[in-house]
């Protein structure tokens, strides 16, 4: 009997059959919950990030819902041709009307997975071959504006007040709270090189500092030099946090490492106080490079800030966001 997962579809590797004659052969099937597995095995030996790779596999979950519901059957790499993928991508633009950058995205993701599946020899063509991505507006990322900033610095001290006033159980979260967020907002760090930092990997005095990046996006290093706030900030919540070897940690309990998804949660609030729209680790790192290029900082420098291996993706720091654009509406007068 074979087990069913309603979510990956058939769990059992192997199906028994009897033919003519004495002998009994064993077909290997290869299932969904099989093949994602192996996939994600192939994304971590190219030490992409695991955050890279939960997308990777978010998308592909979602194609092999769409890819289920259409065709009646569990997906097996075997079985995707070329007018599935062309239907999906129809199906994402049309029937759930996906942003140009959500379609690509998807897109891109299975075209990873059939690009594996022929390199391995699981498939013979690749029905992603001959597909295009979809041509959008080239927008600049989500950051916030010199007002937004303004609003955010002022919530978190008011939020630091309150705390100290009257929940002082609570106020050396709120320091924490309060100097990652500024940490973020100051160094331009991803989530994951943010939680990741240890105190042996940070230098400060009173002039000057930098952290030390010890496995950034496609596994490099880099040093980011903090300036006078990032400083302040870290020298606040250095005078009281608890002992341990990361510099960002749970206050109560083991003080084990700060997971993301508190850090996201704690930037949430601060977006409901502030009244921000949206407020991520991802913002807070568009403001730090918006901020630079706003002051002249050369790309290359920015680059290296934020470890980018190509101009091209930094490059987006001077493409016009959709905030630039309704700024720019909004100074037409009209005659």
């Amino acid at each position: 009997m074979l087990d069913y997962d309603p979510h990956y579809g058939l769990k059992s590797s192997r199906v028994t059959a009897l033919p003519v004659g004495f002998f009994k052969i064993e077909m290997r099937v290869t299932t969904m919950y099989e093949l994602l597995t192996d996939f994600q095995n192939h994304l971590n030996d190219q030490d992409l990030s695991p955050l890279t790779i939960k997308g990777y596999l978010s998308d592909l979950h979602h194609f092999a819902r769409w890819f289920e519901q259409t065709n009646g059957e569990a997906l097996s790499v075997q079985r995707i041709t070329p007018t599935d993928v062309k239907e999906y991508k129809h199906f994402l633009l049309v029937v759930e009307r996906r942003k140009a950058g959500t379609v690509n995205r998807r897109l891109a993701a299975l075209t990873a997975l059939c690009k594996w599946a022929r390199q391995t020899k699981q498939i013979t063509s690749d029905p992603t071959e001959n597909i295009k991505g979809v041509t959008g507006v080239a927008r600049g990322p989500k950051w916030l504006d010199k007002h937004e900033q303004h609003r955010l610095l002022r919530a978190i001290e008011n939020d630091l007040e309150l705390a100290q006033q009257k929940y002082p159980k609570r106020w050396l979260t709120r320091r924490r709270d309060a100097s990652l967020v500024l940490f973020l907002l100051h160094t331009g760090l991803r989530l994951s090189e943010a939680v990741e930092l240890r105190m042996e990997d940070i230098q400060l005095s009173e002039r000057k500092g930098s952290v030390l990046v010890q496995h950034g996006k496609g596994n490099k290093q880099r040093s980011v030099p903090l300036n006078s706030d990032a400083r302040k900030a870290l020298q606040e919540w250095l005078k009281v946090r608890p002992q341990s070897d990361y510099l960002w940690m749970t206050v109560e309990g083991e003080h084990d490492v700060l997971s993301g998804r508190t850090v996201q949660r704690i930037l949430q609030r601060y977006a409901r106080e502030a009244q921000l729209d949206e407020l991520t680790p991802h913002v807070c790192r568009h403001t730090f490079a918006k901020n630079l290029v706003e002051n002249e900082v050369g790309l290359e420098k920015v680059a290296a800030l934020l470890g980018h291996s190509s101009l091209n993706t930094t490059r987006i720091y001077i493409t016009p966001s959709e905030r630039d654009l309704e700024l720019a509406v909004e100074h037409l007068i009209t005659q």
